[in-house]
């Protein structure tokens, strides 16, 4: 049994702190809704389903990277960070995009992808050509060893070397993604400060924060040291398919770097001129990910919230798992403020990673909508969205393609939106779209569920309504957090109410006695309190609520 408490901060939040507690619904722009007949989504097919995301009761919508790419690491790796590319529209209708979104009350995000740029982006382009232009120390460049080998160990997460030969340089360039992401400098004052005035540059545009990609790459070692060998007991897949050698490592030198504090603290400085704007760093680290958080988070003037991938592992949930996660988050970053996910477009979707059935997602999903922290939720999880299977030649991830068939890549979370059940490709396209839609999705669309009361889309609905009329859910300190057995039990409270919260993680049916108290069943999954007692099904939850001195 695992016991954990946490402090509360105040229900009435200042206005600036929106964030605290918010339910965030991300979208991949690619794969949410094409208008142009292109057979890929686009800014205008966002716009036109905001009315759809509005009515799942979610604060805010996260949007993947829609800037100028050669799509070589579709978006994520930007030649423009100023403009839209024209697959997915123009500035003009992002603007449009935001206004809408504002007056339905959604918060925008975006994301932004400052570890590496393309190959393409015009600083790119001047830094490659020699060894003495004004953007030459734009990017990370290093002479090789004198028997022509790279400088260092380094290794990228989409495999092999982290660093390609520049034949016009006579120099390697690192790059921690794909070779044609090479990664910008940040020692360099010059980038640093062109980083920040893009923030500023999308912050005139009315975004309300920012999700930062890869936050923790930002700096690499300035002497470019060898990372050390990590012992194999240690190894995780977290962050990298376990065929990937990436996961020999213990990554000290090529990111985690203290020097990107400072870099931090500049950010948030841009992010408090404009006033109740988030940065949400992404922290990608299997060894480290939760210290990091803490440092990347604590106190007033770093980031305010950190991406967590504890959840996003392919270690099947339980209430053991959990109830370890939340202690060792407490441990490590109490003062820190964590988005918690499932699911999102780097990972198998968490209906097929864990193998939960209908029953098994609506409790995990009302288990997530208690936790204390932000949520983010994947775009098609409240249809109960499986991983799609796709056949080699069908993938368009580099990834995936890189590791066939050990590992399948991330095309599978990454496949379109379904919106009719009745219309060609989902109602996604009237075109072939860039990734199949599956059969099996088709019977998920949104018209299928739209009107069923029992449905996982009606559930994803209540859920998140019963966070927005519970406050102490948002901010509510999290109080004796146990773990039984499959049965994880916690509190969350505040001066004036205290929510209890049950969920059975296992298939079979359990009893757990009700806590001392008045308490009145508020949300449930399949079960009622039978006199002092719950008797929770299995994959079911309860979650009451008791009036304090009242």
């Amino acid at each position: 049994m695992l016991d954990q408490t946490t402090e509360s901060l105040p229900l009435v939040q200042n206005r600036n702190d929106w964030w605290k507690g918010a339910v965030i619904y991300q979208i991949y722009p690619r794969s949410f809704q094409d208008t142009d007949g292109d057979g890929i989504g686009d800014l205008n097919g966002i716009l036109n389903r905001l009315p759809y995301v509005r009515s799942l009761g979610v604060d805010a919508i996260w949007i993947s990277p829609f800037f100028r790419s050669p799509m070589h690491d579709f978006g994520y790796d930007v030649s423009d960070y100023r403009d839209v590319d024209p697959l997915f529209g123009s500035l003009e209708i992002f603007d449009e995009l935001v206004r809408r979104a504002h007056s339905l009350g959604l918060k925008v995000l975006i994301d932004l992808v400052f570890s590496h740029t393309s190959d393409c982006h015009p600083w790119f382009v001047q830094s490659r050509s020699s060894r003495n232009n004004p953007k030459a120390d734009w990017y990370v460049w290093a002479d090789p060893n004198p028997d022509g080998t790279p400088p260092n160990n380094w290794l990228s997460v989409f495999g092999g070397t982290a660093w390609e030969w520049e034949t016009g340089r006579g120099q390697y360039f690192l790059h921690n993604f794909l070779a044609t992401q090479p990664d910008l400098n940040f020692h360099n004052a010059e980038v640093r400060e062109e980083l920040l005035d893009v923030m500023r540059f999308w912050l005139r545009r009315g975004v309300d924060g920012f999700r930062l990609d890869t936050v923790n790459f930002y700096f690499c070692d300035a002497e470019l040291r060898s990372n050390p060998a990590l012992p194999d007991n240690e190894r995780s897949d977290d962050i990298a398919p376990k065929v990937n050698p990436y996961n020999f490592q213990r990554h000290i030198y090529d990111k985690n770097r203290p020097e990107n504090l400072g870099f931090l603290r500049a950010m948030r400085g841009v992010l408090d001129g404009f006033g109740g704007r988030l940065a949400m760093g992404e922290v990608g680290d299997a060894q480290r990910g939760l210290e990091i958080m803490s440092e990347y988070t604590s106190g007033d003037g770093l980031l305010h919230s950190c991406y967590a991938f504890d959840l996003l592992s392919g270690d099947r949930i339980s209430a053991e798992r959990v109830a370890a996660i939340m202690h060792r988050f407490n441990v490590m970053a109490a003062d820190s403020w964590a988005t918690w996910a499932f699911s999102n477009h780097d990972v198998v979707r968490h209906a097929t990673r864990w193998g939960l059935s209908e029953a098994a997602q609506k409790t995990v999903l009302t288990l997530l909508i208690c936790l204390r922290g932000s949520v983010c939720l994947f775009q098609g999880e409240e249809l109960g969205l499986t991983e799609a299977q796709l056949n080699r030649e069908e993938l368009r991830d580099p990834y995936g393609i890189r590791f066939w068939p050990r590992f399948r890549g991330r095309d599978g979370c990454r496949t379109p939106m379904v919106w009719d059940a009745s219309a060609e490709n989902g109602g996604f396209s009237d075109v072939k779209p860039w990734l199949p839609v599956p059969e099996g999705h088709r019977r998920s669309a949104v018209t299928a569920q739209d009107s069923n009361s029992d449905s996982i889309l009606a559930h994803y609905r209540k859920a998140i309504q019963l966070r927005r009329d519970w406050p102490v859910l948002k901010t509510g300190g999290l109080l004796e957090l146990r773990a039984e057995g499959p049965i994880l039990s916690f509190h969350r409270g505040a001066a004036d109410s205290r929510l209890y919260c049950a969920f059975n993680l296992g298939d079979e049916e359990k009893e757990v006695s009700m806590p001392d108290g008045n308490w009145s069943v508020l949300f449930g999954t399949g079960n009622r309190p039978s006199g002092g007692a719950l008797r929770l099904e299995g994959w079911s939850c309860v979650i009451a609520g008791e009036e304090i001195g009242g």
